[in-house]
């Protein structure tokens, strides 16, 4: 069956969501796992989670974890990316370093100086990553998570010929608080959306086929709309 590696996985939300996708579907219930962290204390949290999870709903699942990223990444099916080069000290540089100047960013790990700055400290790590795998595990999919996204993948699709895809879920998110914003089911909901991560622009916007984005312009004459979570 498939291995699946995450790189991060110290990355507490992230992983046990994926963990918790990964014992949902059938299909990948007989996998291996292979968690890995530079972090040893928060590796030994989520490979405790995922042994309680596999217990429960997956029995056959195999759970690995090891602070050893070439160890992990050997023959690899699959490997997801979950790292902030860094961690959030670093992050805070993002944003005051360029609020010092006059950028006020919302967040600064997408675009902008903030995006630049995270994406000169992951990229380096990541195209570790990639040749790690070009020897480990070739035809692995890299599955990748770190912002920012489209600078990320952007690079290693230029210095590696390791597959990849970069995932988030910032779209279903806000396609969701939209539907919430006009009281309606997201079920009911359909939406065209076309940008790089973290600046999605909603080209199509509809509620059972017809354009929803009326209804948008009338939820945002109430005051209530900006009260919402």
């Amino acid at each position: 069956m498939a291995k699946i590696v995450f790189i991060g996985a110290g990355s507490v939300v992230f992983a046990s969501r994926l963990l918790t996708d990964i014992v949902y579907h059938q299909e990948l219930r007989n996998s291996t796992v292979a968690l890995m962290d530079i972090d040893a204390e928060r590796l030994e949290l989520i490979t405790q989670f995922a042994h309680v999870l596999a217990s429960k709903y997956a029995p056959n699942l195999k759970v690995e974890s090891t602070l050893n990223r070439r160890e992990a990444l050997k023959d690899a099916d699959y490997v997801i990316i979950m790292i902030q080069v860094g961690g959030l000290e670093a992050f805070e540089y993002d944003i005051y370093i360029p609020l010092k100047y006059g950028v006020n960013q919302e967040v600064g790990d997408t675009i902008g100086p903030g995006g630049v700055f995270r994406g000169l400290r992951t990229i380096p790590v990541l195209l570790d990553i990639c040749y790690d795998m070009e020897d480990l595990c070739p035809d692995a999919l890299l599955i990748n998570y770190a912002n920012p996204m489209a600078i990320n993948c952007w690079a290693m699709n230029k210095a590696s010929k390791i597959k990849n895809v970069g995932l988030c879920h910032s779209v279903q998110g806000t396609a969701m608080q939209l539907a919430d914003y006009i009281n309606v089911p997201y079920e009911d909901v359909y939406y065209w959306v076309a940008g790089i991560n973290h600046q999605a622009f909603f080209l199509e916007f509809k509620y059972k086929g017809k354009d929803a984005y009326p209804l948008l312009w009338k939820a945002m004459e109430k005051k209530e709309i900006y009260e919402k979570d």
